[in-house]
């Protein structure tokens, strides 16, 4: 017997694909049968998939979500209706609102740099969007990437052409809002040509009100020579669900830092995939998460080292109060021929309280020789002595216990490449630990505003 989460939405599939097409580009359409067939095989994951041991999605996915298919207009005056807690960092800056792309005024970007609503370039540039949609998105492994695949309608396309620097960070935020439980299906592609660099900053804000879901899905190809930061910073509330899967190839030569930050949310999980493709291409993944209350953060991680002389390093720290549970799965993989690989995998954890939960499984697996390879993992509490020591200067204890907690993030905050992002994230990392950041306060969106 199918399970209602899974079968309410083969349903609406059936009922509505007209429609999502008509919404839609022939180059995302092309995929939808293909991807609806696999999530039927699939299903939602429940506990018994060990990749989603710690996050089953049945009953998340169970209630009747609304989804806006029929493509209803949403406000254009972007500036007026959201302003991000990150601001000041003289990006370029675009919006989704649930998942429309919401025109405005083009940036003066670089000669023959695209940025803009998928759905609209792809028609636009047909041939172009069809070489990269759903190369790196398995839809036959992952029940989130079938769903997104089948589902989606528009999303944003970054390309930066060979040699093309986009000196000016690209600011994507990204805002949930409704008035009735809903859903959003986003997907991001990106593709740097050789030599190509960009900076893109993701903010994921949602307002309150209603129970939302986003599943997003993100391609990333990075050509040779090529350098890309992403950074995602999640600052939601207690009602949303957010489920991001992001792939990356990466060719010869070529650098990738990847950072994600969760201040705020309800339930959170990102699935990354990354592919080192070429020799010497070279990946920094990092990761910070400060949870409390019943929030509940799980990244989830693949690195596959493919050629030799390849360098990737990843570091997660979770700072846990309350009754939050963290989850932590991350893989580093070497395969047969990937000669003088350099890879490093740390994850380290503090539990504040008792009550919270941390579940860590770092994995390494290697397959060629000539490697320096290291993984490990770490759970703890607040360090006592050093309670003492403060405490015995005058410190209070709550005041001793936020300089620590801050300490213990700074090393993740410290591998962003973006200073202005940097400097801004101590200050909301600060606010957040003295409780001032208890929901997306960031974000202004005014009423009227609705899928």
């Amino acid at each position: 017997m199918r399970h209602r989460a899974e079968q309410q939405y083969i349903d609406l599939f059936k009922q509505t694909q007209e429609m999502i097409n008509r919404h839609s580009a022939p180059v995302i359409n092309a995929r939808r049968e293909e991807a609806m067939q696999e999530f039927e095989r699939l299903g939602w994951p429940d506990s018994k998939n060990e990749k989603y041991r710690y996050t089953p999605l049945q009953s998340l996915m169970e209630p009747d979500f609304a989804l806006n298919l029929n493509r209803l207009s949403m406000p254009t005056e972007t500036q007026e209706l959201f302003r991000c807690d990150v601001p000041n960092l003289s990006t370029a800056t675009y919006f989704v609102a649930n998942d429309t792309f919401l025109p405005r005024t083009a940036y003066p970007l670089p000669e023959g740099v695209l940025m803009g609503s998928l759905s609209q370039l792809a028609q636009e540039h047909p041939d172009l969007v069809a070489r990269y949609y759903g190369q790196l998105a398995r839809c036959g492994e992952d029940a989130v990437t079938a769903f997104n695949t089948a589902f989606v309608q528009d999303g944003v396309l970054l390309y930066v052409p060979k040699g093309v620097v986009v000196e000016k960070p690209i600011q994507l935020v990204n805002t949930l809002r409704s008035e009735v439980d809903f859903m959003a299906n986003r997907r991001l592609l990106v593709v740097l040509e050789r030599g190509a660099q960009a900076r893109l900053l993701m903010c994921d804000h949602a307002t309150p009100g209603s129970t939302q879901v986003s599943v997003q899905v993100s391609e990333v190809f990075v050509g040779e020579g090529a350098i890309f930061d992403l950074y995602e910073l999640e600052e939601t509330h207690a009602a949303t669900t957010r489920l991001h899967n992001l792939y990356i190839r990466q060719e010869s030569d070529s650098n990738v830092q990847w950072s994600t930050i969760n201040l705020t949310s309800g339930t959170s999980r990102t699935s990354l995939w990354a592919t080192l493709d070429g020799p010497r291409a070279e990946l920094n993944a990092s990761g910070m998460v400060i949870a409390d209350k019943k929030q509940h953060v799980d990244n989830h991680t693949t690195i596959l080292h493919n050629a030799p002389q390849c360098t990737s390093h990843e570091l997660m720290k979770y700072v846990l109060n309350e009754e939050a549970t963290g989850v932590f799965s991350g893989l580093v993989k070497v395969m047969p021929g990937a000669d003088k690989t350099i890879s490093e995998q740390t994850n380290r954890n503090l539990c504040a309280t008792t009550t919270a939960r941390m579940f860590t499984r770092p994995q390494l697996e290697i397959y060629a020789d000539d490697v320096k390879c290291s993984h490990g993992a770490t759970v703890g509490q607040l360090n006592e002595a050093a309670l003492f020591y403060m405490r015995q200067r005058g410190i209070s204890e709550a005041e001793a216990r936020l300089m620590l907690m801050f300490a213990f993030v700074g090393e993740a905050i410290e591998t962003i490449r973006m200073d202005a992002l940097k400097d801004r994230l101590h200050h909301l990392v600060e606010k957040r630990f003295r409780g001032e950041l208890g929901q997306c306060k960031g974000c202004k969106v005014p009423k009227g505003v609705n899928p």
